[in-house]
């Protein structure tokens, strides 16, 4: 049975939701998955958030226990033998500020880890209201994610886009032609926060490639703030055939 292999607070996701032709996710599918949809819509996400009072195996790391993450990630599902459907999501790949941080998720669970340069800001905009932005620099200039929302949360409705996008519990990713790596992340329902205002810099074509830049060219489907909580993410395991 897995182990916990890190422990740490995710807060104050920002998710940008665009609609995408599922043959760009294609080259991109695990050995034993499938695209997940929502009422026929293939989702990328563009994710921005912190990682709080991290621990690996239960140690916490000098410098490493807060910091920055902004990802660009997918929707899949995988039928597990024993325990039926599992949803989950795939990165295409996923920023972080420290080398060694990169490092160890690419070597333990295969994934897509990038270090950049990277600064948040939450500042109060009113009394109601905050502004949110992840930022992280490509070749000398900056990129961000910026969104005005509401203070005041609430829980995500059940059967909403918003429960989709939220409610992906595994991480799958492609390890070769006939073999996957999987993981369970482990957290409570979130609530969300209303976006009155988004907006988007990126270098699209430098970091996930010319086919995504039309996509994330156009205005998103959706965007929200999730409040986040405690998570776990347990140690990886084997699909393979």
């Amino acid at each position: 049975m897995p182990t916990t292999f890190l422990t740490a607070e995710w807060r104050n996701l920002l998710m940008a939701n665009y609609a995408v032709d599922p043959a760009i996710l294609r080259p991109y599918l695990p050995f034993g998955t499938e695209l997940d949809d929502w009422q026929g819509t293939h989702y990328v996400s563009m994710v921005g958030f912190m990682f709080e009072h991290t621990r690996v195996r239960g140690f916490s790391v000098p410098w490493h226990r807060h910091f920055e993450e902004v990802n660009l990630r997918f929707y899949v599902r995988h039928r597990h033998p024993e325990h039926g459907w599992r949803r989950g999501v795939v990165f295409i790949r996923e920023i972080v500020p420290r080398a060694m941080i990169a490092a160890v998720a690419n070597t333990f669970y295969g994934e897509k880890y990038l270090a950049l340069p990277m600064r948040h800001h939450w500042r109060p905009a009113g009394e109601d209201q905050l502004e949110i932005d992840y930022g992280w620099q490509v070749g000398g200039q900056w990129n961000e994610l910026r969104a005005t929302v509401e203070k005041a949360n609430a829980p995500i409705a059940e059967g909403s886009e918003a429960e989709f996008i939220t409610e992906h519990y595994w991480g799958y990713t492609r390890l070769g032609e006939r073999r996957t790596g999987q993981y369970e992340v482990v957290h409570p329902r979130w609530n969300a926060h209303q976006v009155l205002g988004y907006q988007m810099q990126c270098s699209v074509a430098r970091l996930y490639g010319p086919a995504f830049v039309e996509p994330l060219s156009q205005p998103p489907r959706s965007v929200f703030m999730a409040d986040g909580s405690a998570v776990k993410v347990m140690g990886g395991e084997r699909i393979s055939g």
